[in-house]
């Protein structure tokens, strides 16, 4: 019987590489997704909330991509499901509303 091939566990500079992959591609989904949840809005005050958490998650995501730089790495996401999933729904409930 031929021994198996163990897969190397991940260091934590992957695990901390990973992470930024998947909190960069949430910002950027989220900076995408807000200008229609504004448009959406009904009230101005939800729509001033929802420009106002733009322009903040739009830093977030220049303070990531410094990250990046100090880091050596290419500013880039990997698919999240989580924020895919949320995006998603918050789609649906503005087109039944």
């Amino acid at each position: 019987m031929a021994p198996t091939k163990k897969a190397s566990p991940k260091g934590l500079n992957e695990l901390f590489h990973d992470t930024l992959k998947d909190i960069y591609f949430a910002e950027k989904k989220i900076v995408a997704t807000l200008p229609k949840m504004a448009k959406a809005a009904q009230g101005p005050d939800l729509k001033a909330a929802f420009e106002k958490h733009r322009e903040e998650t739009k830093e977030h995501v220049a303070r990531l991509e410094q990250v990046f730089e100090v880091i050596g790495k290419k500013p880039q996401g990997k698919t999240c499901a989580a924020i895919v999933g949320i995006t998603d729904e918050g789609a649906e409930i503005m087109e039944e509303y």
